[in-house]
């Protein structure tokens, strides 16, 4: 194996595993590491999309007890019933919007202005969300109402906006709708799972004919990468906001959006790589 492709594909696994549950978009730091690194094409698109797995799976080990607790309690639980009503009534909005709008989206938004847009934008609305006097609603994820999570998944569907962020988008969301700090960032990693499962599918359907057997091992070390250091980051986030408001994020997405736009307008990075 090429020791510079395996480097390559353990950087990427960090940057993956690092940004995909932090509300600062990992499509825009994999497209900057990507150019850094000059690992573009089809092999960076297929390999993109499996070690987003490995963030999957990551999240889903550190919630297991929970998971296993929910699913053990679906027969007769009204708790474990309504957590799972609430989480596929979220996972809806996506489940339709994605599939209708996902061709138009990757055709006309991939670019970066709409990337740098969706950025500083988002790190205003994060920091207004913070700011403001907040209502809570809804304590934990157990609180919450199937008219909390509806809003919840119809804001993850803004996350289709390249910049904008999977986790950014749906604990935003939850903010604004009134899931306190905590709330809001539990039902972003629970709501995850089964989006990131259907998107992943989907992609690896997409782009089939792009997987090749000789690509496994760095796939096996970015895969590898990815889990461990989303698991990492995972159990980092839930004690930083325990004590801490997310408008660091916030600063840092508005930084972001301006890198990218002086890196565009400089011609540093070709951010006409992206993909979704």
């Amino acid at each position: 194996m090429d020791m510079w492709a395996a480097f390559q594909a353990l950087i990427l696994g960090i940057v993956e595993g690092l940004t995909e549950f932090l509300p600062i978009s990992s499509t825009g730091h994999l497209i900057v590491a990507g150019d850094l690194l000059n690992f573009n094409g089809e092999t960076a698109t297929a390999f993109k999309i499996i070690i987003q797995l490995g963030a999957i799976l990551a999240v889903m080990w550190e919630f297991r007890d929970r998971i296993f607790s929910v699913v053990r309690g679906l027969p007769s639980e009204r708790k474990a019933q309504r957590f799972t009503g609430n989480l596929l009534i979220a996972f809806i909005p996506a489940l339709i919007i994605g599939p209708l709008l996902a061709n138009l989206i990757e055709h006309w938004l991939f670019n970066p202005i709409t990337v740098a847009t969706a950025l500083i934008v988002g790190g205003i609305l994060m920091i207004w969300a913070e700011k403001r006097e907040h209502a809570i609603k809804a304590e934990s994820v157990d609180d919450m109402t199937w008219g909390l999570a509806l809003k919840v998944g119809l804001a993850q569907c803004l996350a289709m906006i390249p910049g904008t962020s999977r986790s950014g988008a749906t604990i935003i969301g939850g903010l604004v709708f009134g899931l306190s700090r905590k709330a809001a960032t539990e039902f972003s990693f629970f709501l995850a799972m089964p989006t990131m499962v259907a998107a992943t599918a989907y992609s690896l359907f997409k782009y089939r004919h792009i997987l090749q057997w000789s690509d496994l091992p760095i796939f096996v070390i970015g895969f590898v990468t990815t889990f461990i250091v989303a698991m990492l980051t995972v159990r980092a986030l839930l004690k930083f906001i325990a004590n801490h408001s997310y408008v660091v994020f916030a600063w840092y997405r508005i930084a972001f959006g301006l890198f990218i736009l002086a890196t565009w307008q400089l011609h540093l990075i070709d951010w006409s790589t992206a993909q979704p």
